[in-house]
């Protein structure tokens, strides 16, 4: 058991570390070659953060742990919501300004209800996955038309991403050094995760699932506090958002697509009586928090409290 605490939490340190250095990297190669700070930020950084969860997913779903996959996806999803942009916006309410973000988080609603739909006979099959991972790729060439749209910079996320990602003073080749870098950190902590993960599981008579959606979850979801409450305190407050809203699109899409071509079957029922509802709750509240209908949208400190409560409710609710 002392084990694999140790290995979980190295390997939640690899994770972390790991994907700084490969947003940093992968970043500094972008700009180097002229891409938009708007699409750095959303594609490159987006996908930084949620590597952890991509990786863990991927590699419990090739060792025959698809509950722990399954439950990594909608509990760092879950996480992502009530536990980080509940702090976050506890610390400083947060105002939404970005009409990209307001068109993202219909999008993210709309990718969790097909999900559901796709899950619904309680079986992640082959052909879910591929159309999860399809849709992801059409999500990237949307997101792909809207920088263009947006490369005068008019829109205040591109802007705030400017601001985070200054000229690199990188060279290329260290750049690309460090992406790789972080890419076998990545790679390392999430073997270590999944083994201590799997072990404690196994020793306290837990599911798989319940695993995936806590002790997982919360670990995988580091890159994106850190990322969200860095922006907060930049007073960056739409990266702070997007931060959440793209890295639950991508888990939905992708993070839950890959079982499905990795290691197909069936699931748990309580993923669709009690883990869905939830995580498709909390997302209809951030809309109506977030969107603003006829005016600006703000997340302020009451809501912050209530998206905090949930998240202990929740959990409370899974050990019980």
């Amino acid at each position: 058991m002392v084990l694999s605490i140790l290995c979980i939490i190295a390997g939640l340190a690899l994770l972390v570390w790991g994907a700084d250095r490969f947003v940093e990297g992968a970043a500094s190669v972008a700009r180097n070659l002229g891409v938009s700070p708007l699409v750095v930020g959303m594609l490159i950084v987006g996908f930084g953060t949620s590597a952890p969860e991509m990786l863990v997913s991927g590699i419990a779903a090739w060792n025959g742990n698809t509950g722990l996959s399954i439950g990594n996806a909608v509990g760092s999803n879950i996480t992502n919501v009530a536990l980080i942009l509940g702090l976050s916006a506890l610390i400083t309410p947060l105002d939404v300004h970005s009409k990209v973000l307001r068109r993202e988080l219909p999008i993210l609603l709309a990718s969790m209800l097909i999900a559901l739909a796709l899950l619904a006979d309680g079986t992640l099959g082959r052909l879910d996955g591929a159309l999860l991972l399809a849709g992801f790729a059409l999500l990237v060439g949307w997101t792909l038309v809207i920088a263009l749209r947006e490369r005068n910079g008019s829109d205040p996320l591109a802007a705030e991403f400017a601001m985070e990602l200054p000229a690199a003073r990188m060279s290329t080749g260290r750049a690309v050094a460090w992406a790789v870098v972080g890419l076998i950190l990545l790679l390392l902590g999430s073997r270590m995760l999944v083994w201590g993960a799997v072990q404690i599981a196994q020793a306290l008579g837990m599911s798989d699932l319940v695993i995936g959606l806590t002790i997982v979850a919360i670990g995988t979801s580091l890159p994106e506090l850190a990322a969200s409450m860095a922006a907060v305190l930049k007073k960056e407050h739409d990266i702070a958002i997007g931060n959440v809203v793209g890295s639950n699109t991508f888990n939905t899409l992708v993070v839950m697509g890959l079982p499905g071509l990795i290691d197909p079957g069936p699931f748990e029922p309580a993923l669709l009586s009690r883990d869905f509802p939830t995580m498709i709750g909390l997302t209809v509240a951030l809309f109506v928090m977030a969107y603003g209908f006829g005016g600006q949208g703000r997340i302020n400190r009451f809501e912050a409290a209530i998206l905090l409560s949930a998240f202990v409710g929740y959990q409370v609710w899974l050990f019980h």
